[in-house]
């Protein structure tokens, strides 16, 4: 049956095994085993963004890919030499690398994928 990554996440365990997670039962249980300090795994997610995001965040413990499926973004990644700006338009992917502040402009409706170990996961207004 297939998956809808906007509303079920896909959490890849540390052993190899894949679990399908309503995205809001993840959100309600945030803190526990996934999203733990302690927690090894990832989590693969979909959102869909008509509007820049609100938040700056990063992730200490990995890397992060972002994939843009459609749309247009700027990717804005908050490095030690200063700010970078990634324009993606329709498709493309960026790496960000762990512990990395990013957010994203949105400069047209853009839907993304985004695969991450999300323990630890800090955000900050814009």
């Amino acid at each position: 049956m297939p998956i809808d990554p906007q509303h079920t996440y896909v959490h890849l365990a540390e052993d190899g095994a894949a679990h399908e997670l309503a995205a809001a039962t993840f959100w309600e249980t945030a803190d526990e085993p996934v999203g733990s300090g302690a927690d090894k795994s990832w989590l693969v997610t979909e959102f869909a963004f008509t509007a820049d995001w609100p938040t700056w965040e990063m992730h200490p413990q990995g890397d992060e890919l972002v994939y843009l499926l459609a749309g247009a973004i700027d990717l804005h990644l908050e490095q030690d030499d200063g700010l970078k700006v990634i324009a993606i338009d329709g498709s493309g992917a960026v790496v960000v690398p762990r512990g990395v502040w990013h957010t994203a402009k949105v400069r047209a409706p853009s839907r993304m994928l985004h695969v991450t170990r999300g323990a630890g996961t800090l955000t900050r207004a814009v």
